[in-house]
């Protein structure tokens, strides 16, 4: 199946989307679309758009596919931008928001927004260059 310019809505880590990589994972897994939704506790027509990069989900969505598909959450929240690589850019911080059942999903967004603002305004404080 050919993909359109729909395909690259999601962000990706290099050229590898975060659909792709999870239909290669779930590949490697010998699951089915209907297998994964299933065991995830999403529906398949979700996730079929979350693999054609028409969907991008949430921190817990990522979570519960990620547990069903017995990878590390962290390596999904890191393809679909959720959490960054880059040295010094928190990590264990957006982690531990990422990974604390009393908060919302939408309150953890925010302060992951809120996070990303304060390392941004302090990297230009640093590099007044920029």
């Amino acid at each position: 199946m050919a993909k359109g310019k729909v395909g690259k809505t999601v962000e990706s880590l290099g050229n590898f989307s975060l659909g792709d990589y999870l239909r290669e994972q779930r590949l490697a897994s010998k699951l089915s679309l209907r297998q994964l939704a299933d065991l995830a506790g999403v529906s398949n027509p979700y996730l079929s758009q979350i693999e054609r990069g028409l969907r991008k989900p949430s921190a817990e969505v990522l979570q519960q596919i990620a547990r069903a598909l017995r990878i590390s959450s962290e390596q999904l929240y890191v393809r679909a931008g959720i959490l960054s690589l880059e040295e010094g850019a928190g990590g264990s911080v957006e982690l531990a928001i990422l990974n604390d059942p009393l908060l919302t999903e939408r309150q953890k967004q925010s302060l992951l927004d809120v996070y990303q603002s304060f390392l941004a305004v302090n990297a230009r404080t640093d590099n007044p260059k920029e």
